[in-house]
């Protein structure tokens, strides 16, 4: 059976600051799901959260952009951000750009991972989570899974992914898309993964099967909205198995450290740290950023999970050296390259005191 896969995130507010996502407001989007699925609106649904962030996992047969499901997500939020606004919760709502919804949430604030497939007889998904992050975060890790013999064993070794992947990559800034296909293209598209601010991988697809493997949330908050709101705090959905790598090729590019852009006031670099979802709260520094694993299985669209994959003991190493580095950029306070350049920062208080400050320059004389 066709299936649409929806991923469906939005910061509705923060307990306490922007910690985590209060239970209420978990509750009261449970509430909403669970009436939807007994409508018959969708198939199935997680309520989830990294930190602040309320993330909805949704199955349904309504395809990509969907209204329906869409709208759906965007009633949960704004019934959650209502909860939020009763509890005087942090930030209450801060990704919700617009007072009406337009058809689909995007440009409106929430973030979006979609896929829409032929259920196979073994349906093994991966839905990834972060918090304090930039959409830009997955670019090295689906590089590792999809585009990496190092990282994925099977891209060397396992004929039916011998082929390689094809790379759809959005230009934030520009709202372009070019494709890459690894790994013809491998050395072209590095050059622009490399500058996740400007440069995020939205979906990848398997080259012979033109099956999805992958699908990412690619907006930037605050170039919708002309300021900073909030951090991005992507999503991404990857399908595993059989034309796809492999669960542990999947999780592998976690069990080493990225560092990405978020963090405090979405003004630092920091690293991503993988964590199980009892510790998917964001503390120190408000961070550091955090991602999540979900991992399910897909039965006529009814999700079977989710399984906690980033929780495992195999993934501690990796978490005491991301809180290393945290403790080294830290040291450097609000020097570059803890805190963003200053072209990173213009979304910030940065053009605020420059344009104060700007009569205090005076031209370097010369001799």
């Amino acid at each position: 059976m066709d299936v649409t896969l929806s991923v469906i995130k939005a910061d509705i507010g923060g307990w306490v600051g922007h910690s985590v996502t209060h239970p209420d407001t978990l509750r009261r989007a449970g509430e909403l799901m669970a009436e939807a699925k007994l409508q018959g609106h969708v198939i199935d649904y997680r309520v989830m959260n990294c930190g602040d962030d309320l993330q909805l996992i949704i199955t349904h047969s309504h395809g990509e952009e969907s209204k329906v499901v869409h709208g759906l997500a965007w009633d949960v939020f704004l019934e959650c951000t209502e909860v939020a606004r009763s509890l005087k919760l942090h930030g209450a709502g801060q990704d919700l750009l617009s007072d009406s919804f337009a058809g689909n949430v995007r440009g409106m604030g929430p973030g979006v991972a979609e896929m829409t497939f032929e259920e196979r007889q073994a349906e093994t998904i991966v839905v990834f989570m972060a918090d304090k992050t930039a959409s830009g975060a997955w670019n090295l890790p689906l590089y590792r899974m999809f585009a990496d013999p190092f990282n994925t064993a099977g891209l060397v070794i396992a004929p039916n992914l011998h082929c390689g992947f094809s790379f759809e990559v959005h230009d934030v800034y520009e709202g372009k898309r070019i494709v890459f296909s690894a790994p013809e293209d491998l050395y072209d598209m590095l050059v622009y993964l490399g500058s996740p601010g400007r440069f995020a991988v939205k979906s990848v697809w398997h080259r012979d099967s033109r099956q999805v493997a992958a699908s990412a949330s690619t907006q930037r908050l605050s170039l919708i909205a002309g300021r900073y709101v909030g951090k991005d705090d992507p999503v991404m959905a990857v399908r595993c198995q059989g034309t796809f790598p492999a669960v542990g090729e999947v999780l592998e590019p976690f069990a080493y450290v990225n560092i990405v852009a978020g963090w405090m006031r979405g003004s630092h670099h920091g690293p991503l740290m993988p964590v199980g979802f009892d510790d998917a709260r964001c503390t120190r520094f408000d961070g550091p950023p955090r991602v999540i694993g979900a991992g399910f299985q897909l039965a006529e669209g009814i999700l079977i999970g989710p399984c906690d994959m980033l929780g495992d003991v195999a993934f501690d190493t990796a978490r005491r050296k991301a809180l290393e580095i945290a403790d080294t950029l830290r040291s450097m306070g609000p020097f570059e390259p803890h805190r963003l350049s200053l072209d990173a920062m213009e979304y910030t208080t940065m053009p605020e005191v420059s344009e104060r400050l700007a009569s205090r320059f005076e031209p370097i004389n010369a001799g």
